[in-house]
């Protein structure tokens, strides 16, 4: 189900993905794509609808300059706001979001969500209310997370990080140009709570494998991860954490 998100200069549009499962902890998860690619893109649409299929509802939706077809993507401040409207829709539209909400994405789209939570953890401490308004974040779901641009391992994007203070799922494969697991585990040591790091051996920062049985065992590689997003929701903020 599709519906708009209304902004000071704009509107864009988010899509619900709605769970048919009841499960015992209630959960939802706002996906935010990545930035050459919207929220209709097939990995976007596929990891929602399996993450639905594991008992989670899933909201996507397109930042604005997305929206409205622009090729350079808006700043992060800009990034942020969209975010927080979009967590605001989610929390009037959802229970579950009102139970435990996640928050993440596909590389920019969780960069983004690492500065929505990080900026709301330093207006409150940890606790069951935002400062925002609405429950805390549950945590994060960071897929392929950008630690740097390519080429470029002098330029982190990681000095927020600490400021998070939420729990953490990041997946990332070993071929990843964005930042490899090696990279990201000695900042990802010092974080707090520490995050979990997923590793998608042979991955590359969409965790695509290549070889020759790629095709064959490119679904199973999706599979596994889909599920382990979904064990680890599972098991991460209780209601009010």
């Amino acid at each position: 189900m599709e519906f708009p998100i209304e902004l000071g200069h704009g509107t864009t549009t988010a899509e619900m993905y709605k769970s048919n499962f009841e499960v015992a902890r209630p959960a939802a998860l706002i996906l935010a794509h990545g930035a050459g690619a919207g929220r209709r893109h097939p990995f976007m649409v596929a990891f929602a609808r399996a993450l639905s299929v594991h008992g989670i509802d899933v909201v996507t939706f397109n930042f604005l300059y997305m929206e409205q077809r622009r090729r350079v993507p808006d700043r992060m401040p800009q990034l942020v706001e969209c975010y927080e409207a979009v967590i605001a829709a989610a929390l009037h539209r959802l229970p579950s979001a009102r139970q435990r909400l996640f928050i993440g994405g596909k590389s920019m789209g969780g960069r983004a969500a690492t500065h929505v939570a990080a900026a709301r953890s330093v207006l409150t401490p940890l606790s069951g209310v935002s400062a925002r308004g609405g429950p805390a974040i549950s945590g994060l779901v960071l897929l392929g997370y950008p630690l740097h641009p390519p080429g470029r391992p002098d330029r982190l994007r990681d000095a927020h990080l600490p400021d998070v203070k939420r729990p953490m799922l990041i997946v990332q494969g070993t071929r990843d140009t964005f930042g490899t697991p090696a990279e990201l585990a000695p900042i990802l040591e010092r974080l707090t709570p520490r995050p979990e790091l997923h590793v998608v051996e042979g991955g590359d920062h969409s965790f695509k494998v290549s070889g020759k049985d790629a095709s064959r065992k490119q679904p199973a590689v999706y599979a596994e991860i889909q599920a382990a997003i979904a064990r680890w929701i599972g098991a991460t903020g209780a209601r009010g954490a």
